[in-house]
Formats: structure tokens, C-alpha cells, sequence
């Protein structure tokens, strides 16, 4: 239902209009306003139709000066400072023509409960059009128009009813004029770090036949760095199209490229990589991706292996819906899915966004419940069944009356950047950046970065690495390492997780995280060296838990035994020894014991699983093999440990 504030309120005032409402007047006669103040109420409304509001604004000033009670001058300016959005003096003047005359000003209570409900006056809105309808003999668009509007005003009041907040505020802050400039700034895209910000840049956009152009700055003090252009091929000389993601480990790039040579539809998403010589030349990401329809606001989840996207085809539920596709095997996307009923409606979704947490989805949609018919801003977090929330509107002063495009939010699961043409832009819109409400956050994300090398030549290995819930064996991320064996994982707080490096031919390797408690602030660099399979090779099984002094697994370590079992089924003549060890506490003939009692716990998992019983052997050795010191606990606790040895290949 397309339902604009009226269109524009100024342009329908004119001697007509005002001649045919005279007789509704209670006294106010517009034919009895002086003729000059009239002259230049007129002029006011050709600059105003002519876009020269301020100039309008100015004028209708002059003509109120001339007659104080120049009903239709109040009108008249009111909506255009509903066009400039400066709601509030919307609604000041509004006021000042109602206070002069309430019956020739009924009909204008519509429009007035809109620039309230612009300046988040919600309550006075709903009595507003609630008096707007109950105007006798109303004509059957009126009401529609009135009941829809009733409609969101009724849903903003029971948001704040479900929502409430407190010591929350909303103050967006300009990037800053190294970021902003005169030109068009939006599509903000950030690296999971927070240290590189790329964006569109509608250069020469006061022309009004600007290109779109992608622009780079990086933190640097605490500041960013003035705003460059991408190097490299990613520049086609055509019209890139304006919505791009960068990876989270800035690697890659895709957007939506609109026109080119190579489409398939009008608007298609392209990849580009970073290389020494900078951004590569765009790739088409092909058929299961881009339709002859049109797609766009793609969103790369942080392990590279889904892609979110808005588009056009049929098959979906509405206009434009959400859809994703997953990176098989061989890095090819497979076949596009629709995000499904929960996320898409028959109206239009876009400008989808998945943070590092890999779980927490912002969108854009005019179809769920919200604020206007435009689109408001939403949230919705993926279940453990891989099913999506009920989206959640972000709610105001985040959503408004207004349009709200994209939003993307940091690693810190707290900061969002969103582009806006608040009062202090810069020129048109530019990015700003806010503390999201508590309860719209993501989960915080911390990450893991490094390398993987061969142990024994040093160079990097190319090599699989995924990242597990402990708690559910939920597969959280899996990734492949560039071809020098490079890495980033994102590593959401709130879980404990297994971390894994595999490559055949090799030990692999196991970590893992304990986050579910503690949420430390750094970043962890892990260079990886992975031990080829031959005899004497060991491994420290660091996703194996037992509780304290018992030999029984735990059930969160069933993740590191299935890899276990994956490396002896992949290599059908290794014979391997599970040895169990402990600190130094209690008597060492107990801690003996209990190291026994453990290896033959894990090698009676293997053998449940298939393991042959003559490729496995197991020994407990206590106390007589500490590897740090057992005097503090962090020694003690890596002195407790199972480890794989290899006896022979």
C-alpha cells in the first residue's frame, strides 16, 4: 500500500483550492487575504515545486509577516519542513494554522499526525488521525489512507509497550569528513577487525548523473584515514552499482554490478579478489547466483561459505526477497535458496547483512509490521535448526516514518554504521555510526587468525579448518586457507568451541576456545604446524574432556574422537598409541591410574566406531611426563592431557 506523507503538502494550495474550502471556514476566508502577502505565498509555492525549499521556506516568512493569520501559509510550510524532514517545526506550524481556525484545518489532521509521528509523538499521532477519521462523509481513499496510518501508529505505541528502555540514546555521530564528503556516501562495509571501512561513492552526485565508485579509508589513532579509491581492476568504467561487502578478512569483495557486458539480468553480483597488484578485474559469479531479474545488497558471511543477496525472481514470496547460496566443495555457489516465509513477505526484503557471528541477520523489508510503508530495519537469528527468528523490528528512533536502507554492525556486536542524511551531512547522505540497542545485538565476536606450514619445510599448506560447538557438535564455520595456508575463524563469545586443522597426509590439529564464561578482549594469532604422518609423530587431543579425577568422556568431546576416527579411516595402515597423563596432585600410584583409565576411554570410543583393535594400543603414564610446571594451575592444567602418537605408518 503506497501511502507518501501527501505527495508534497505544498503544491495542492492554490487561489482554487483555497476558494472551494472558503465556505467550510469558521472565519477564515482566504479571498480576504492581502493581495501582496498572496503574491508572495504564490511565488513560494514555484520555488518550493521547483525543489527550493529553503528559498519557499523564506518567502511564506515574508507572507506571514504581511497577514499574521494567513491560515494557508502555515499549511503550506508545514509540509515543507515535513519534506525536509525538521518535523518537529512540521508540526509547530501545523499547530499555528489549527490554532487559528480547526474546522477549515480538519483536513489537514492527517498529514499533521504523520510530521508527529516523524518526531516520535506517537500517542498525539493515533489521536490526530483518530479525529482525521471521524470526519463526517470522508471519501473511501481518505480513509483508507487515515486507517493505515492508524495502523502503524498503533503499532509504534505497543513497540514501546514491549520494548522498554532505558538510558538507551540514539545519537548517531558523521564518520568525519575523511569518510564524508560532498558526493553520496552508503553501503558501509567493514573487515572483522574494524580497521578498514569500504563504501559507495556516488561521485559527482550534485550533477545529478554521478557514477558510483568504491572508496577504502582505515583506522589508524583511533581516526580514519582519508577516504581513497580502490586500486586495482575492480573500477569497470561502468556504474559498479553501488552495493558492495567486503569479506570478513578483506580478501574479498562483491557487489552489484548493473549493465555490464557480462550480465545475465540487469543487475548481477560480481567478485573481485585482493591481489599484490591490488583489487582483480570482477568475475560474474554465474547462473546459480544472478538470474535475468535483478539482484543486489550481497552479504558474504565471515567464513566465505554463504552468500546473502536480495532479488527479483519469481519463486520467492513478494517484490524482492532474501535469498542465499552456499559454497560447495570445489568454491563453486550452488543453487540460490529463499530464506523462506519467516524472513520474506509478499512486500519487498533487501540489503541483507550477516554479522561475524554468523547467526544474527539484518534486513530491510516494507512488508513486516512497522512504522510507514516504507521499509523499516529488522533482525532475525538463526535457530539451531538452521530456521530463522521471527524478525524483529529495530524499532525508533533506529526505524522512522522514513525510508532506512542498510546496516551493518562491528565484531564488537554494539557499534553500527548506517548511512543517513541527518542535519550535519556533509552533503546528501553520509555514514554514521551509533551504539545499538542491547537487545538488537549480535553476539560479540573475537577471532582466530594465522597460518598453517608443513612442521618440518616451513612452507604454508593450503588447509581445511572448522570450528565447532562443544556443547552441541553444531558445526559453527569450515573454511579452506588461502593456497599460503592463511586463516581467519570468527569466534562469536557465549560458546566453547573445537577448532580443527586438517589436511590429509597430516596429524591434523585441535584447539580450543572457552568463551561461554570469559570474553576477553584480544584477538588470538595461532601459526599452525602440521606434522606430517610418520612414526614418533604426536598430537595433544585438546578437545578430550573428562571431569575431574574420572575416566568417563565427556559428551564435548566427541568432535576431536570423530576426527580421530576420520584420520585412521583415511590412513588404513596407521597404527597409532593413545596415552593418558596427569599433574601432580594427589599420589602418584591414583594419578597412574586415572591416566590409564583415560587412554582406554578414548580407544574404546575408537573401537565403537570401527577401529581395528590391532591398530591401537593405549597407556597411562601419570605424573612422569609434565610438559610446563606444575607449581601454577595453567601448568597443571596442561599436564592433564591425552595424546595421539603415531607407532607406525
Amino acid at each position: 500500500m503506497k501511502n507518501s506523507y501527501t505527495g508534497r503538502l505544498f503544491p495542492i494550495f492554490s487561489l482554487l483550492l483555497l476558494t472551494c474550502c472558503a465556505a467550510n471556514a469558521q472565519w477564515y476566508d482566504p479571498l480576504k487575504v492581502k493581495t501582496k502577502a498572496t503574491d508572495i505565498y504564490l511565488q513560494a509555492i514555484a520555488n518550493a515545486q521547483n525543489g527550493k525549499l529553503p528559498v519557499a521556506i523564506k518567502m511564506i516568512g515574508d507572507a506571514v509577516k504581511i497577514e499574521p493569520r494567513f491560515v494557508d501559509a502555515y499549511l503550506s510550510v508545514a509540509g515543507m519542513y515535513a519534506e525536509l524532514k525538521n518535523y518537529n517545526e512540521s508540526v509547530n506550524q501545523f499547530e499555528k494554522g489549527f490554532s487559528l481556525d480547526s474546522i477549515y484545518t480538519k483536513g489537514y489532521l492527517l498529514p499533521y499526525s504523520i510530521s508527529l509521528a516523524g518526531a516520535g509523538k506517537f500517542a498525539r499521532a493515533l489521536q490526530a488521525v483518530n479525529n482525521f477519521l471521524s470526519t463526517p462523509k470522508l471519501n473511501d481513499r481518505s480513509t483508507k489512507a487515515g486507517l493505515f496510518r492508524k495502523g502503524t501508529y498503533e503499532f509504534a505505541l505497543d513497540y514501546e509497550k514491549k520494548h522498554p528502555v532505558k538510558n538507551y540514546v540514539f545519537n548517531p555521530l558523521n564518520a568525519g569528513e575523511n569518510i564524508n564528503s560532498a558526493d553520496l556516501e552508503y553501503y558501509p562495509s567493514l573487515t572483522i577487525d574494524g580497521k578498514k571501512i569500504v563504501f559507495t561513492r556516488r561521485v559527482n552526485s550534485s550533477t545529478g548523473k554521478g557514477k558510483e565508485e568504491f572508496f577504502e579509508s582505515d583506522l589508524s589513532n583511533s581516526q580514519w584515514t582519508k577516504a581513497k579509491q580502490l586500486a586495482g581492476n575492480i573500477s569497470t568504467g561502468e556504474n559498479n552499482g553501488g552495493a558492495e561487502n567486503i569479506s570478513q578478512d578483506g580478501e574479498w569483495i562483491v557487489f552489484a554490478g548493473c549493465n555490464f557486458p557480462d550480465g545475465i539480468g540487469s543487475c548481477d553480483i560480481y567478485i573481485s579478489h585482493l591481489t599484490k597488484q591490488g583489487w582483480s578485474t570482477p568475475e560474474n559469479l554465474g547462473p546459480n547466483v544472478n538470474s535475468e531479474f535483478w539482484e543486489s545488497s550481497p552479504s558474504l558471511s565471515p567464513d566465505k561459505r554463504d552468500l546473502y543477496f536480495s532479488s527479483s525472481v519469481p519463486g520467492g514470496f513478494g517484490g524482492t526477497d532474501i535469498w542465499v547460496c552456499h559454497r560447495t566443495a570445489t568454491g563453486k555457489w550452488g543453487p540460490a535458496q529463499n530464506l523462506g516465509p519467516e524472513i520474506n513477505t509478499a512486500g519487498d526484503e533487501g540489503s541483507p547483512f550477516i554479522h561475524a557471528d554468523n547467526n544474527t541477520l539484518y534486513f530491510n523489508s516494507n512488508g513486516h509490521p512497522g512504522y510507514s510503508d516504507k521499509p523499516d530495519l529488522f533482525v532475525s537469528r538463526k535457530q539451531a535448526d538452521g530456521r530463522w527468528s521471527q524478525p524483529e523490528n529495530l524499532g525508533y528512533p533506529i526505524n522512522t516514518i522514513d525510508e532506512e536502507g542498510s546496516l551493518i554492525v562491528a565484531a564488537d556486536g554494539k557499534t553500527a554504521y548506517y548511512a543517513s542524511d541527518r542535519s550535519d551531512t556533509k552533503g546528501g547522505l553520509d555514514l554514521y555510526t551509533f551504539e545499538l540497542r542491547e537487545d538488537l545485538r549480535p553476539a560479540k565476536t573475537l577471532w582466530v587468525k594465522g597460518k598453517v606450514f608443513d612442521k618440518k619445510t616451513k612452507n604454508g599448506l593450503p588447509s581445511s579448518v572448522t570450528l565447532t560447538d562443544l556443547a552441541n557438535k553444531q558445526l559453527i564455520s569450515k573454511l579452506q586457507t588461502d593456497e599460503n595456508g592463511n586463516y581467519l575463524v570468527t569466534l562469536p563469545v557465549g560458546k566453547d568451541y573445537a577448532f580443527t586443522v586438517n589436511r590429509k597426509g597430516y596429524l591434523f590439529y585441535s584447539e580450543n576456545f572457552d568463551l561461554s564464561k570469559n570474553s576477553p578482549d584480544s584477538v588470538y594469532q595461532i601459526d599452525i604446524p602440521l606434522q606430517p604422518i610418520e612414526v614418533n609423530a604426536n598430537i595433544i587431543l585438546k578437545n578430550v574432556f573428562f571431569d575431574t579425577k574420572q575416566t568417563q568422556l565427556k559428551p564435548e568431546s566427541i568432535t576431536e574422537l570423530d576426527n580421530i576416527v576420520l584420520l585412521m579411516n583415511e590412513n588404513p595402515t596407521l597404527k597409532v598409541q593413545i596415552s593418558g597423563h596427569t599433574d601432580n596432585v594427589g599420589k602418584p600410584e591414583d594419578n597412574l591410574k586415572l591416566s590409564l583409565g583415560r587412554a582406554v576411554a578414548v580407544v574404546n570410543y575408537l573401537l565403537s566406531k570401527g577401529v581395528k583393535n590391532n591398530r591401537l594400543t593405549f597407556k597411562g603414564f601419570g605424573e612422569t611426563k609434565p610438559i610446563a610446571d606444575n607449581k601454577t594451575e595453567q601448568g597443571r592444567a596442561q599436564n592433564r592431557r591425552t595424546e595421539l602418537n603415531v607407532i607406525s605408518n
